[in-house]
């Protein structure tokens, strides 16, 4: 008998366990992810009663990859576009939050008598809330649709960012034993860097591949890419000196551009489920019992501060960024917990050897109070409201309620904000892009020229020249494009003080200009000499290929934001741009066991019942936009659906009891024959009313009479002596018919 890799049976032992807990957990309405916690506890080390795992290094692996699959399908369900639509409010939120959290964590250490570097780390642990656990119970609760869902996610993006340059600082600090502002300075800036250059080199190359191979992809291949994808930019992150799991989350959102992002979230959601239930469990290995009871105070403490905490700095930070007061406390609640990025944070401090033993396992089990707590918290958000909006002060509330309104209600920006943000974007996008070919020609174009030709001065002028070529256009838009936006002429024309100003900002573009030529010359030759030869050179050929360039950076820019916005294109072609006011746009697909498959949209009158319209219905390649009233609905169908929040919980309720129940599941159809006696029965009948179709809850397909054969016979046909019936239906109650005929 072969060996069985020790891996595959601690696999077997993890999904075995797993399965069993989840149902329970399941049975139990409780998150299914404590159901993989407890998994872990029960086949790891530290309990005797089963069999444990052997290789947990192995394990450990999974568990990377889920964590990476895990990030994946949040970047697919949470693009950076997203993120920029509410990027004030997330921004706002999430930053305040994360601030009052890490100096919370730290002054709450230090009140139960802890090291400073313990007491650092665990703000940054309880800092960071559970995407996985958020996700989960918003699906499972069914308020994805709901507005403050969306506030939730964006604040959730902005942590897992926030996360990553905690980590950078966690990890200066515990090496330099002293703050280290300038290492912090250039961590943001090189995350800022990378995040950009993947961002726009993603949206501006894999939408169109996609769109080139959509006619010879099937299922098993859109996998395979966008797998391969992810794992490719984990790589490149990973390099870059980032985390595996931000590479991840990068990618998910650069595909979440795309029109194919539904289908590749579909086709890695089992991938995810797997993964993901392999590092929830690998959490339950690294705890220790021993030590969890020994610290069951500080657990108890921490996650009433995490709970409390979060839901106080959450709601207040939603609140300044100028949601209303029951948004603000529905999404504070909704956070109230912490989760993998946790896990990673107290590693860290684990591997840094700079941490205490106790913090790893109080972060675990604070982890799993706060994840029992997070679908109570959430379902609790409207009660608590209801209960508490009338013992505020009514100067609260009207204070509140005047400046939400007035921060939702401006909707027209100053002409001025418009101009700076389009010169920012202009000299960002721009800058990023001609620093990333210069740092390519130099790390990798120079050396090889080198070798191939003699003379490093050569080399070096031929680098350049390419160099040079590449970064033409971005060079030429830089400095020269013209900014034909309508705000820039009215300030132009409105007055005189504006010119300066306005100037100014041509001022600097051109600065910039300089500055990113001197870097690339000063990669390649080192040398002032170089500079002052080379800059003429680049201004004339900018000027001379003036008309040139101009359409060439056209059509790199028409191409980058015709796939920045093909998603959106379809939807709001689909949708006609109808969302009203507060009402905002749900999606549902049709379960094939729903009642309502194969009804009209007049028959189910939605719309005059619950007030909802239909925007689109999504039926595989094909959009029905502005569906008309004699429409069908089918099986699988995706429909877009515009309505307030209390109109897509009541339409949610409405197509969920629409399911049909499911039957017993000792129901067991075949195909068996019966012939027509004395005993059945039936002769002389027609189809229709000899009751065998009730009698045995099953269909007749085929008659044999005379040696002759009669597939799917009509309800009409008479049945003869010695007929063979051929019946599918329940074999039960087939044979009582046999036994007793027909009753």
């Amino acid at each position: 008998m072969s060996h069985l890799p020790t891996l595959i049976q601690d696999l077997a032992l993890i999904l075995a366990i797993a399965g069993v807990t989840t149902l329970l957990f399941k049975k139990l309405k409780q998150p299914v992810v404590l159901g993989y916690i407890l998994a872990g506890i029960l086949v790891g080390p530290n309990f005797s009663l089963l069999p444990s795992i052997s290789d947990l290094e192995g394990v450990k692996v999974w568990a990377d990859i889920g964590v990476i699959f895990l990030l994946f399908s949040l970047g697919l369900e949470f693009s950076f576009k997203k993120l920029v639509n509410i990027g004030g409010t997330a921004g706002v939120t999430g930053i305040f939050e994360i601030v009052c959290m890490v100096g919370l964590g730290y002054v709450t250490g230090r009140m139960m008598g802890w090291p400073s570097m313990d007491c650092i780390f665990l703000g940054g642990i309880i800092a960071i809330s559970s995407t996985t656990i958020i996700i989960r119970s918003f699906d499972e609760l069914g308020v994805k649709t709901r507005k403050f869902a969306s506030v939730v996610l964006g604040v959730l993006v902005v942590e897992d960012l926030m996360a990553v340059l905690l980590m950078v600082l966690l990890s200066t600090l515990a090496v330099s034993r002293e703050s280290a502002g300038m290492e912090m300075l250039y961590s943001v800036l090189k995350l800022a860097f990378f995040l950009f250059l993947w961002f726009l080199s993603g949206i501006f190359l894999i939408p169109g591949f996609l769109k080139w191979g959509r006619k010879i992809m099937n299922d098993e291949t859109m996998l395979v890419i966008s797998l391969g994808l992810c794992l490719l930019m984990v790589v490149a992150a990973t390099y870059a000196g980032f985390s595996a799991p931000l590479g991840a989350f990068i990618m998910g959102s650069i595909l979440a551009e795309t029109p194919q992002a539904e289908k590749i979230e579909h086709l890695v959601q089992p991938v995810k489920n797997l993964f993901g239930a392999v590092f929830f469990v690998s959490v339950g290995l690294l705890i220790e019992p021993d030590m969890l009871m020994k610290y069951i105070g500080p657990v108890f403490v921490l996650s009433f501060v995490v709970i409390l905490g979060k839901t106080l700095h959450v709601t207040i930070g939603a609140l300044i960024s100028g949601q209303p007061l029951k948004q603000s406390l529905q999404a504070g609640m909704s956070m109230a917990q912490i989760g993998e990025f946790s896990f990673i944070i107290a590693t860290l401090g684990l591997s840094l050897q700079v941490t205490s033993d106790y913090l790893y396992p109080i972060a675990v089990g604070v982890s799993v109070i706060t994840t029992f707590t997070t679908p109570y918290m959430i379902r609790l958000a409207d009660p608590f409201f209801s209960w508490l909006s009338p013992r505020l002060p009514i100067k609260w509330r009207i204070a509140i309620n005047q400046y939400s309104t007035g921060a939702q209600t401006i909707q027209a920006e100053s002409e001025w904000r418009i101009v700076l943000r389009s010169y920012l974007m202009l000299m960002a996008t721009n800058s990023v892009i001609v620093i990333a070919i210069v740092f390519l020609s130099g790390t990798y174009l120079l050396p090889l020229l080198k070798e191939s030709v003699k003379g490093e001065v050569l080399a070096g002028i031929i680098t350049c020249v390419i160099t040079l070529v590449a970064t033409a256009p971005f060079l030429w838009a830089l400095a020269i494009r013209k900014m034909h936006s309508l705000s820039y002429r009215n300030l132009w024309l409105d007055k005189k003080y504006n010119h300066g100003p306005l100037v100014m900002l041509e001022v600097v573009r051109n600065v910039l200009l300089v500055v990113l030529v001197g870097f690339m010359v000063d990669q390649l030759f080192s040398t002032m000499i170089a500079f002052v030869a080379i800059l003429p050179v680049i201004i004339v050929v900018l000027l001379v290929f003036s008309r040139r360039l101009n359409s060439f950076y056209a059509r790199i820019e028409k191409r980058f934001l015709t796939n920045l916005n093909q998603r959106e294109q379809i939807r709001s072609s689909a949708s006609g741009d109808l969302t009203p006011w507060d009402a905002h746009m749900a999606y549902f697909t049709m379960p094939p066991e729903s009642t309502v498959i194969g009804k009209t949209l007049l028959d189910l009158a939605w719309r005059e019942q619950y007030g909802i319209n239909i925007a689109y219905i999504e039926r595989g390649t094909i959009t029905i936009t502005a569906p008309e009233r004699t429409d069908v609905l089918y099986p699988f169908d995706k429909i877009a659906v515009i309505g307030t929040d209390v109109q897509l919980e009541q339409f949610r309720a409405i197509l969920e009891s629409a399911i049909l129940p499911a039957k017993d599941g000792d129901e067991e159809i075949t195909l068996t024959k019966i012939i027509v006696d004395e005993h059945i029965g039936v002769r002389g009948k027609t189809l229709r009313n000899s009751g065998i179709r009730e009698a045995t809850n099953g269909l007749v397909v085929g008659i044999e009479r005379d040696g002759q054969r009669i597939l799917n016979p009509d309800s009409t046909t008479i049945f003869e002596w010695d007929d063979i019936v051929w019946i599918v239906g329940d074999r039960k109650k087939i044979e009582e018919l046999k036994e007793s005929g027909i009753k």
